[in-house]
């Protein structure tokens, strides 16, 4: 996917995710994860405040070498019910709800899938529920496969555990969605 498919260049990746320990590798952490590799890769350092967790990532979209543009890369540490909460800092910095692109699990795509979207619904995803309560629908998503359980009264426990697939094959997601994102920035 190149720069022509998005309306509108991208300010901000908010990840999204669950804060400590408990929930670091689980099917809900994946834009955590997929913004960590991102700041690892582009020498991005995090700063803790209340609410996020933040890094300025600095490159030049066209080569992928340092320098260029500023991206804000975020976190939110309010547990993905709340993720909503980091949008007021965006807006008073600038940045407008076209101009974020959020990494998060998704549900509807298989195991591994990674699909790029602009606008819609939040289709039960609280951590979107709450984005598009704080901003409005109109942004960039990444999508990254989880799968479905078969039951969807196991959707709560199932994003909450760990990927039952090989770390290897996570990692690989994982670096699949990172390459993406630099190519359409």
């Amino acid at each position: 996917m190149k720069n022509n498919t998005l309306p509108h260049p991208i300010k901000a990746i908010i990840g999204l995710g669950n804060p400590g320990l408990r929930y670091v590798y689980t099917r809900h952490n994946i834009g955590f994860r997929v913004v960590d590799e991102l700041a690892k890769q582009y020498g991005a350092h995090w700063r803790k405040y209340p609410e996020m967790e933040y890094a300025r990532l600095s490159f030049e979209p066209s080569t992928g070498s340092p320098g260029g543009q500023g991206i804000a890369l975020i976190k939110p540490q309010t547990y993905m019910n709340n993720s909503g909460v980091v949008i007021p800092s965006l807006k008073k910095d600038g940045i407008k709800p076209e101009e974020i692109l959020v990494v998060h699990d998704e549900l509807e795509l298989p195991f591994g899938d990674i699909a790029f979207k602009f606008g819609g619904s939040a289709k039960g995803h609280n951590g979107l529920k709450s984005i598009i309560a704080a901003c409005g629908a109109d942004f960039a998503r990444l999508r990254v496969g989880i799968g479905r359980p078969p039951v969807k009264e196991q959707v709560p426990d199932y994003v909450l555990q760990t990927f039952d697939q090989s770390n290897m094959q996570v990692d690989e997601i994982i670096n699949r969605a990172t390459a993406l994102i630099v190519d359409i920035l």
